[in-house]
């Protein structure tokens, strides 16, 4: 669980590397991955923060839950690792989970509020 000390200014999400050629295929890998009682992927609920690709393409996913009691909290960033370590080019994948700052439904994507009939 991430547990890093933010100093005042610093963002509470880390931000990711978007940059990265790999960036794209990791979101695709992701969005394979769904929240078994809700009928959207994990990236378009929110619970994917951050995605860090490094220079030997090693991949950092920091991500959270809907809520800490989830029944599939052991489970889940491991089906999340397993979705992005098949990936061409991925040296190695660290999955972190962190409850910092609190998931909300204001970091769905619209398509999840759409599919959800929140908007």
């Amino acid at each position: 669980m991430t547990s890093e000390i933010l100093k005042e200014g610093d963002p509470l999400i880390a931000p990711s590397t978007t940059e990265h050629p790999l960036y794209d295929s990791v979101v695709e890998a992701c969005k394979t991955v769904y929240d078994p009682e809700i009928p959207v992927n994990i990236f378009d609920l929110g619970l994917i923060y951050t995605i860090d690709i490094n220079a030997e393409n090693a991949v950092r996913i920091i991500m959270t839950l809907t809520a800490p009691a989830c029944p599939v909290a052991g489970e889940m960033p491991g089906w999340v690792a397993d979705a992005v370590e098949p990936l061409p080019g991925v040296k190695q994948v660290d999955v972190e989970m962190t409850f910092q700052p609190q998931w909300g439904m204001d970091m769905m994507s619209d398509e999840a509020r759409l599919e959800l009939g929140f908007i």
